[in-house]
């Protein structure tokens, strides 16, 4: 499969490594505290070396709105983060950087000082990823054996919507990197080099991660848009 990812278009292959920095943020239509912290991840999604990506939440919906992008899957992933971390609660707005740091609201400094400590630590993994119609090539390499979880995400790159009711009721806000979709399309043990395909439909980007069971570290990510 790597003579194949070699001759597809330049335009179709994302490579990774030691980069970019996943940082997913946990948010909801429903949260009056979440705009300032959406506004950030507009900041993130622009910078070179992050794959920023927004997880609607649906545990707000009773106050009054219902999130029209709010999963049970993000909720349930939120929930996971959590208990890998020993906490007893979840909140909105979080931001979870690498799979490893958890960040409260918008502070961006400490955000931005995550992603940077992200970047600086070796992963020993490298991943190249290539798209030609449906079909997604996923290849990637570890330096040490190391069994990560293989997951493919996709997102809408940007929506806006007016609240009606809730505690956000009458505002319009703007989001960025909304999570639709995301599966498990394999394990790896990081013995041997990964390569596998996967079915994506759809002109959605494409954002594939290798992350630690738990969750825990993200080790790898690339991303197709």
């Amino acid at each position: 499969m790597l003579g194949w990812l070699i001759g597809v278009a330049c335009s179709s292959v994302a490579s990774a490594q030691n980069g970019p920095v996943v940082v997913e943020l946990f948010t909801s239509q429903g949260c009056s505290s979440c705009p300032p912290a959406d506004e950030l991840l507009h900041d993130l999604a622009g910078r070179d070396g992050v794959i920023a990506l927004s997880l609607h939440v649906d545990y707000w919906d009773y106050i009054g709105w219902t999130d029209s992008f709010g999963d049970p899957m993000h909720t349930a992933r939120q929930r996971r983060y959590g208990a890998v971390a020993g906490h007893r609660s979840i909140y909105t707005p979080q931001f979870i950087i690498g799979g490893q740091v958890h960040v409260v609201g918008a502070k961006a400094m400490d955000v931005v000082d995550a992603v940077g400590a992200q970047r600086a630590q070796p992963s020993g993994m490298a991943l190249q990823i290539a798209r030609s119609g449906d079909r997604l090539a996923i290849a990637a390499t570890a330096t040490s054996a190391q069994p990560v979880i293989v997951q493919v995400a996709r997102y809408t790159p940007q929506e806006s919507v007016r609240i009606g009711r809730g505690e956000n009721a009458g505002l319009e806000i703007s989001y960025v990197n909304i999570v639709t979709d995301w599966r498990t399309v394999g394990e790896w043990d990081g013995r041997a080099p990964l390569d596998m395909q996967t079915t994506v439909r759809g002109n959605a980007p494409v954002v594939v991660i290798l992350q630690e069971r738990g969750p825990g570290r993200i080790l790898a990510a690339a991303e197709l848009r």
